[in-house]
């Protein structure tokens, strides 16, 4: 890069150089929400619902000596996450 001999020379800054700076930005309309991101996750709750079930169900029936919970939680917790996060997006 090459220094700006002109502004050294005369030790002031140009004219222009406040008008590079970006002051603020306004946005007037928010986006619109995707409905196929909408059916997704409502696909996705779906899914982790039946999941669920399932594994209480496999759970009861083959005597597994640990707690349903451990595997239910965190994908509850970790779906909610999501969907929260694009529920309450600005």
């Amino acid at each position: 890069m090459f220094a700006d001999f002109f502004r050294l020379i005369h030790r002031r800054p140009p004219e222009v150089y406040d008008r590079g700076f970006v002051r603020s930005v306004k946005v007037e309309t928010k986006a619109p929400r995707n409905r196929r991101v909408e059916r997704v996750l409502a696909l996705g709750w779906v899914i982790i619902v039946g999941k669920s079930f399932a594994i209480y169900w496999l759970f009861g029936r083959y005597h597994i000596p640990v707690n349903p919970l451990w595997v239910v939680a965190p994908t509850i917790v970790f779906a909610a996450l999501v969907t929260a996060l694009y529920l309450l997006r600005d």
